[in-house]
């Protein structure tokens, strides 16, 4: 099973994409969709519709999580957000893959086992889960991952037996 996570931002969207295999899980890929910022606004969501189709197109993720908008003071950012994330959910939908929405507080506890982790904690429990030599970079890659494996770990947690399921 080929899960892609998402960090969802306007500047910067993260990605991360694993492979569920018999015994262990593997980086495929991760990386960050960036908008220039000298664009206007809309043709900055265009360009993250337009760039995550073609990541799905090459990856061919069997599922797709996104995390939810944790929404803070500034509500013109929380507000871009939302759009930006529209854009990314109408675009998973029309290629009929299915999706799952975590808040960050369930990303958390899925990947450290605590609501309240660090950002750094976060990152180095991706790292460590996914022997890597390094933290991913930029953060927002390594928050891609760790949506991507939020949602192994879900789907452990249900009783949905990922031995045998390979993509």
């Amino acid at each position: 099973m080929r899960i892609m996570g998402i960090d969802p931002g306007l500047a910067i969207v993260g990605f991360g994409i694993i492979d569920l295999d018999v015994r262990k899980v593997k980086v495929v890929d991760y990386g960050t969709i960036q908008t220039d910022n000298s664009l206007c606004y809309t043709d900055r969501l265009l360009c993250v519709g337009n760039s995550l189709e073609k990541i799905l197109k090459i990856y061919q993720p069997d599922v797709v999580a996104i995390e939810e908008l944790f929404f803070n003071k500034n509500s013109k950012t929380a507000f871009a957000i939302s759009q930006v994330r529209g854009v990314i959910i109408y675009t998973v939908l029309k290629k009929e893959i299915p999706l799952y929405e975590y808040t960050p507080l369930q990303v958390k506890q899925g990947v450290v086992g605590y609501g309240r982790a660090t950002k750094n904690q976060v990152q180095l429990m991706v790292k460590n889960l996914l022997n890597l030599k390094e933290i991913p970079k930029p953060d927002d890659a390594a928050d891609g991952l760790a949506v991507a494996l939020c949602h192994k770990n879900f789907l452990r947690s249900n009783g949905i037996n990922l031995q045998g399921v390979v993509k």
